[in-house]
């Protein structure tokens, strides 16, 4: 969550929902991250043009989305040619990655339900590429892998402080390949995960069923294992069920070790009650922590959401922390299993990043393949998985329901054709949506 990679793009979504993605697009083409600090963030770009740009027209909207996202004062530093050498003469290398210390093996609460995964990652972390080599975590959502993902960071870094440590989304794999390719700089992009000394890469399972990006993956894989560097992937599945994933790399990510995570059980949710709480300052009695324990089963992140909704009702209402107070302030955080339905935007999101297309794409009017069918997904899914009517999912996509309803059969009717394509590209993003819920 804390590398430049996830900040860098977080900004840039920022950005784009303010100035528009065709003019973040032209501006920061060739932006790249260089290093990122409490302090400040610092950019590099070959374009004086554009550096002046960024300096005077964008310094305010990034500066502005570090503090609302990430709650950080970092100042902006844009730097050309002669400030990267400069910079670089130091010894500073430009992949550095900088991952919240927060994400420890120290502050990570082991139980039944991690314990395997958790040691796992505790080997490799002090054997890097000797050991579970790749080592595949996969488990639902909120359940910690990738705080031991960070955690491995964090413990190959303090072991070796100018070690090449890489990190990236799947999505953001497909995106960047994208982008090297549509300016050229293909031999850029191979350089920079197949040096690397650790990779890590979260939520692989999106790298399914894009050709492209697979076959990329495919050879930086057998680069970086041929030699001995670490990799270390999480996914929401494992590779057996990533339907549209090719059988080759299934083969090699099982090549190493698997290891699940499930949901905590009762003493574990407890006990990250019990630490979540004391690192706010939080005293919670037992009744509470039971309390919520018994309520909160879906995963940690649940938990931790739910001991910062106290803390604020804490603060913002000033009432004590007793039983009573506690189910007022958070009855609504608690939700019956299979009860949750996903939203609309929830579902155009996990196509569009199926499918690597920008939402305002697919609600636009852009007729080509690849799109008509993300479109025409998307429409089906909201319609099988939600309660929206024709007219309602129209007007998320600008369109009356007979063209709604002519989507949704052009999907019904390829997949009785036993479009096996189809048919596996659906189920796997119908997964990506569970694994959001």
């Amino acid at each position: 969550m804390y590398s430049s990679a996830y900040v860098w793009a977080k900004v840039l979504n920022y950005m784009e929902e303010r100035l528009g993605a065709v003019t973040v697009s032209a501006w920061f083409d060739d932006a790249e991250v260089v290093e990122l600090t409490e302090e400040h963030l610092i950019l590099y770009s070959s374009s004086d043009f554009r550096r002046e740009i960024i300096r005077r027209r964008c310094t305010e909207y990034i500066q502005d989305a570090l503090k609302e996202i990430f709650n950080s004062d970092a100042k902006l530093i844009v730097y050309g040619d002669e400030e990267l050498s400069a910079h670089k003469s130091k010894g500073k290398p430009i992949t550095a990655m900088d991952f919240n210390p927060q994400f420890s093996f120290d502050n990570f609460v082991v139980g039944p339900s991690n314990r395997f995964a958790h040691g796992a990652a505790v080997a490799v972390t002090n054997h890097p590429g000797q050991v579970y080599n790749p080592l595949f975590i996969y488990g639902p959502a909120g359940v910690g892998k990738t705080h031991l993902l960070y955690a491995i960071a964090n413990g190959v870094r303090r072991q070796k402080s100018d070690a090449n440590i890489v990190y990236i989304k799947g999505d953001e794999f497909t995106n960047e390949l994208i982008s090297a390719i549509r300016s050229g700089k293909n031999v850029e992009f191979r350089s920079k995960y197949r040096e690397a000394d650790l990779f890590l890469i979260d939520d692989i399972q999106f790298i399914a069923g894009k050709e492209s990006t697979q076959e990329e993956f495919f050879h930086t894989f057998n680069k970086l294992y041929e030699e001995h560097k670490q990799i270390v992937m999480t996914s929401d599945r494992k590779p057996s069920d990533m339907l549209t994933l090719e059988n080759r790399l299934k083969t090699r990510f099982e090549w190493g070790l698997l290891a699940d995570i499930q949901p905590p059980d009762y003493e574990t949710r407890m006990a990250i009650l019990k630490n979540k709480a004391s690192s706010l300052g939080l005293q919670l009695s037992d009744d509470v922590c039971n309390y919520i324990a018994i309520n909160v089963t879906n995963n940690v992140r649940q938990i931790e959401g739910t001991v910062k909704k106290i803390m604020a009702y804490r603060d913002l209402n000033n009432m004590p922390l007793d039983l009573p107070n506690i189910s007022r302030a958070i009855d609504d955080m608690f939700k019956s299993e299979g009860n949750a339905l996903p939203t609309p935007s929830l579902i155009i999101s996990q196509v569009c990043k199926f499918y690597s297309i920008d939402e305002s794409v697919l609600r636009g009017t852009l007729k080509n393949k690849g799109t008509t069918e993300a479109r025409q997904v998307a429409i089906y899914l909201i319609r099988k998985l939600t309660n929206l009517s024709l007219p309602d999912i129209g007007k998320e996509f600008s369109r009356d329901h007979s063209t709604i309803l002519y989507a949704i059969r052009k999907v019904e009717v390829a997949l009785k054709s036993d479009n096996s394509n189809l048919q596996n590209n659906i189920r796997d993003i119908t997964a990506n949506i569970n694994s959001c819920l």
